[in-house]
């Protein structure tokens, strides 16, 4: 029995020593415990902050790059699928190739030295005009196209850039009508700023290569050049120059109906561009060809809905350049003496009907637009009435109302991409 109490004692000992030791052990696990859910929360927080970056990327690329995500569209997969992906190539240009060209040529590829593009429609009578046009935008690397309304081509190749101009002809169509059909976003996607201007339009006091850097130091998608205040034609005063500044986006006016001030938020007043100068940066040509009616041609009504293709919100995206300056002259052609004349027809374009009242081409033009104005005015309501989704992010309220919905829209994905998370690490 002696014998026996050392080896119990030795026991008792070492079995209150592993007691001891547990209890230690357990109160060091209880000690980690905070340290390990701090470890979980952090992790937690970065892969959210990750999660909603890659969200916020994705709504972002949806934007601003609506082509590039409808390329990738199933239909347009299904169609492509007799070609391997290596060969397709979803652009083009309108750039004039040689039809032959010598090996050092042939070596560089296809590099375009044009990256942005000059259209216009024309006629012969604007030809001395349309050459000052030109010699300005050719030595600034643009492309030019030119739309001929009225038939006339010949009386144009004695002028040396004639043959590096790209010549449409379609008689007595206007300027919506050529872009609406020959400027399509896949043609055009390669410039970066699609000038779309009249011919009357004199540019004595306007350098391209300036007006593009101070468009891009101020973030404008959609501008133009502003007018001289001595123009034949100014119908809104904000696109009127003003000598003590570089670049406007918007103008205070207390006279008249329309009232501009601080907190004017749409056009005439902000985000407002005339029809007859507008330059736009791809994204916004992007929506604004698909804006362009295709049978609505003369285009009234569209410069008061061109902000919503700016990319963002109007009254910063969209401005008038002042140090760049242009002369409206506001001549009259279409439907005037571009006309084929006839034996008894007026030079003015009237031309007298046997047994009938004088017949005015432009009034019935105008007549014309003023009708294709309300019907563009009828389908916009009624197209914001059928798109429950659409949301007029023009008006600071709506903006506020769009900010709080798209933060509940990513909360939601969010929580349940954290949910799944959670499930598959239960699993």
């Amino acid at each position: 029995m002696e014998h026996d109490l050392p080896s119990i004692n030795k026991s008792w000992k070492s079995l209150v020593k592993r007691r001891n030791n547990s209890q230690e052990g357990g109160k060091s696990s209880w000690k980690m415990k905070p340290v390990v859910a701090l470890m979980c929360t952090v992790l937690l927080i970065f892969w959210y902050k990750t999660t909603n970056i890659q969200y916020e990327q994705t709504e972002i690329e949806e934007t601003d790059y609506p082509f590039e995500m409808a390329k990738e569209s199933e239909p347009v997969r299904e169609k492509l699928k007799g070609l391997p992906f290596g060969i397709i190539q979803p652009k083009s240009d309108l750039e004039l190739k040689p039809l032959w060209s010598s090996s050092s040529l042939r070596s560089k590829g296809g590099e375009l030295t044009n990256r942005n593009l000059l259209a216009m429609p024309i006629g012969i009578k604007q030809k001395n005009n349309v050459d000052d046009v030109v010699k300005k935008f050719l030595p600034a690397n643009f492309t030019v196209i030119l739309f001929h309304y009225d038939g006339n081509m010949d009386q144009w190749w004695d002028l040396e850039w004639s043959s590096k101009a790209i010549h449409i002809v379609a008689h007595n169509q206007t300027k919506w009508w050529f872009a609406k059909r020959f400027l399509h976003p896949d043609i055009v996607s390669i410039y970066d700023y699609v000038f779309l201007w009249d011919e009357d339009l004199g540019v004595e006091n306007f350098n391209p290569e300036k007006y593009l850097r101070i468009v891009k130091s101020a973030g404008l998608e959609i501008s133009q050049p502003a007018l001289h205040p001595n123009s034949t034609e100014v119908h809104h005063r904000i696109t009127v120059r003003s000598r003590t500044k570089k670049f406007h986006r918007r103008v205070y006016d207390s006279r008249g109906n329309m009232k501009c001030s601080n907190a004017s938020e749409g056009p005439p007043c902000t985000g407002f561009v005339e029809g007859m100068a507008p330059v736009f940066s791809r994204s916004a040509w992007f929506c604004t060809w698909n804006l362009i009616q295709n049978d609505l041609v003369h285009g009234w009504g569209m410069d008061m809905k061109l902000g919503y293709c700016a990319q963002g919100d109007r009254s910063k995206k969209v401005g008038i350049v002042d140090s760049e300056y242009i002369f409206h002259q506001g001549i009259q052609t279409l439907g005037g003496s571009n006309y084929p004349e006839k034996k008894n027809s007026a030079r003015s374009g009237v031309t007298r009907r046997r047994g009938s009242t004088t017949f005015d081409s432009r009034t019935e033009i105008r007549r014309q637009s003023t009708w294709e104005l309300q019907t563009f005015k009828e389908r916009w309501n009624r197209a914001v009435a059928e798109d429950k989704n659409w949301v007029d992010r023009s008006s600071s309220t709506r903006n506020h109302r769009i900010g709080n919905n798209r933060r509940l829209k990513r909360s939601s994905v969010i929580s349940r991409l954290v949910q799944r998370k959670a499930e598959e690490t239960t699993k």
